[in-house]
């Protein structure tokens, strides 16, 4: 629908959004495809930093699905990692038909600093989100299952509780609970 490098060329809030977040090549773009069931709808690279621009998606004409550039390792330069950083968090605490946030974090590693940071900007500022574990298809059954034991342990560590949805884009792991509760997010229609 649009691709936005700054604030000021986001859209009208004319619908909700959904925003997908998290480090670069953790797989944002992946499961926004995987969610749609469009293969090609959001452009996926092995390269990390791929995603320079906040991209809207339009779903069922009153939704819009957020991909937004990951943070963290990126061949980009500091100034344009600065850059980034400022305008996701001014994104996520201001925009107003901001509905939910998928944070996502890879679920073969424990969460990184900056995955911190940003769960802590979500809580301080009442922003609705869920934790979404990447990549289980890469992990065993108890691999998964201590996935989620050391995420629930950094989150209880900062004083956060959070829903914890397990995902793969690959077999599409995690899709209807995601959808369920993206449904159950959105504003009621009158």
């Amino acid at each position: 629908m649009k691709s936005a490098e700054s604030m000021d060329q986001l859209p009208n809030e004319e619908f909700p959004e959904i925003a997908f977040v998290g480090r670069s090549n953790v797989g944002k773009s992946a499961l926004l495809n995987m969610l749609a069931r469009r293969n090609a709808l959001a452009r996926i690279s092995a390269k990390p930093g791929k995603t320079q621009t906040f991209n809207f998606y339009c779903v069922n004409e009153g939704v819009y699905f957020v991909d937004i550039p990951g943070y963290g390792y990126a061949k980009v330069s500091k100034k344009k990692r600065a850059q980034w950083a400022r305008r996701i968090g001014a994104y996520l605490t201001g925009r107003t038909t901001l509905s939910l946030v998928l944070h996502l974090v890879d679920s073969r590693h424990p969460p990184t600093s900056l995955d911190k940071e940003i769960m802590l900007l979500l809580c301080e500022n009442h922003v609705q989100s869920l934790l979404v574990l990447t990549k289980a298809d890469k992990l065993s059954g108890n691999g998964i299952t201590k996935s989620i034991q050391r995420v629930r342990k950094d989150l209880t560590a900062h004083g956060m509780e959070l829903p914890i949805v397990v995902t793969s884009a690959l077999g599409s792991t995690g899709r209807n609970e995601l959808l369920d509760r993206i449904g159950n997010a959105l504003p009621a229609v009158s």
